[in-house]
């Protein structure tokens, strides 16, 4: 389970680090020193948004299933995160979006799978729960991110004529 969370983390720093370099160097007024932590805050929250994505695609499924599933729910397991982590190392920009969308999907085609098997949804209806916890946080997780960038953006002063 730690090597796990330390998977889960490298992602989550990488994936970060994916998403605000590019907007650092754009950035030129961006205080050095306040990189570092950023990237820790931003590599955390992106790593608690991943180790959520088996929860949630377990919530939902016990939403559809009548009884609810028995069983401690979906967890990540080192072969399906390392794909991830992956995926999060090619998260920077033109360095292969669409081959991180990829890898995306097939973490999630391989969470689909013991979904499937602890419930009676079937593969697809365990990959419609895995996707739509999956879309659901990268919303919510882009939302934020669009909300942090807005309020941490510096004041302009209009010009006065």
């Amino acid at each position: 389970m730690s090597f796990v969370v330390v998977l889960l983390l490298f992602a989550g720093l990488s994936e970060a680090a994916g998403r605000i370099l590019p907007l650092l160097a754009r950035r030129p007024g961006m205080s050095r020193r306040l990189v570092p932590g950023l990237l820790l805050a931003a590599g955390l929250v992106e790593a608690a948004v991943l180790a959520l994505w088996p929860l949630t695609a377990w919530t939902l499924a016990e939403l559809l299933v009548s009884p609810a599933p028995q069983g401690d729910g979906l967890e990540w397991t080192p072969g399906l995160v390392a794909p991830l982590v992956l995926a999060a190392v090619l998260a920077f920009p033109l360095l292969g979006p669409l081959l991180h969308l990829l890898l995306f999907v097939g973490v999630g085609a391989g969470l689909a799978g013991p979904l499937a098997d602890a419930t009676e949804l079937g593969w697809w209806g365990a990959a419609g729960c895995v996707a739509v916890a999956g879309v659901g946080l990268g919303v919510t997780v882009g939302a934020v991110r669009r909300l942090v960038v807005r309020i941490s953006a510096p004041r302009t002063a209009e010009p006065t004529a």
